[in-house]
């Protein structure tokens, strides 16, 4: 019976530990690697890295969030596309990482 009991609790201990498992934060220095969340933005982007855009993916990208005029496309020395545009009738400087961030000035 002391085995049953202390067999329970056991288990019973197990599964607290599998509910009190959260997800990590994020990393403050921008080291984040690539994840599959469209909707969420990396506060530190754009974000250095190999971008694996090609030049008609970044353009595309680019516009679907809203931009027009895109001219000037150039990948950088650090991985990240940058272009220039307009966006709610203003020109801007626009930057797309290999995170998929787009960061516009």
């Amino acid at each position: 019976m002391k085995k049953l009991i202390f067999a329970a609790g056991i288990v019973g201990a197990s599964a607290l530990a599998a509910f009190a498992q959260t997800t990590p934060a994020p990393s403050a220095n921008g080291d984040t690697p690539a994840v599959a969340t469209p909707d969420t933005k990396n506060p530190t982007a754009p974000v250095e890295g190999a971008n694996s855009f090609t030049e008609a993916q970044a353009k595309d990208r680019i516009a679907e969030a809203g931009y027009t005029g895109v001219k000037d496309l150039k990948l950088d020395d650090k991985g990240i596309w940058m272009a220039s545009g307009m966006k709610d009738g203003k020109a801007v400087s626009i930057a797309l990482d290999y995170q998929g961030n787009i960061v516009a000035k």
